[in-house]
């Protein structure tokens, strides 16, 4: 991924977005396989291009560069960093806002807003909310498994994104509160 670090950082990103880019990369895209450049449907149907973009007007099979795609992640980058601002009210260590940077990205601006996650750390519960990534519950499913559903199916590879999340938002959590 030190490929897609210096292409972020090219493009102006901030030292901060440009290490949750490389977080955030190989959860949504770990191979630079121009295959898995071009638009293609996400685990429920969603037409998707590199590393998680979601455009109006994309055709599965569209083909992208990888100048390409590190550029629409820069934008997808700022966009959700500019929603994740807003919505966040507390001061975060660099560990909590990359890994709730990669949860917004994954989860859109509307989930994150009406999240308990959300709730907890404006509240400055911040252990709280980083074990919502993993333990967040729904009345939907009757569990509390977290953000792990691809459609109605619990999704390996968000099991393992969640887990890290949660992970890196602890560490900066407890450094924050030291």
């Amino acid at each position: 991924m030190k490929n897609i670090a210096a292409k972020l950082s090219a493009l102006g990103l901030s030292a901060a977005m440009v290490v949750a880019g490389v977080f955030i990369a190989p959860h949504e895209n770990n191979t630079t396989d121009p295959a898995k450049l071009a638009v293609h449907a996400d685990p429920i149907g969603i037409p998707t291009a590199c590393y998680g973009s979601v455009k109006p007007g994309m055709v599965v099979g569209q083909q992208n560069t990888e100048d390409e795609c590190a550029e629409m992640f820069a934008a997808d980058l700022q966009e959700h960093d500019r929603q994740l601002r807003q919505a966040v009210k507390v001061e975060l260590s660099e560990p909590e806002y990359v890994a709730y940077l990669s949860f917004h990205y994954n989860v859109g601006a509307a989930n994150f807003r009406s999240s308990t996650l959300l709730k907890h750390l404006n509240a400055g519960k911040r252990i709280d909310a980083c074990i919502e990534l993993t333990h967040a519950c729904s009345e939907k499913r009757g569990t509390c498994k977290g953000w792990i559903y691809a459609g109605d199916e619990p999704w390996p590879g968000l099991i393992t994104r969640r887990a890290d999340e949660r992970d890196l938002c602890l560490k900066g959590a407890l450094t924050y509160e030291n």
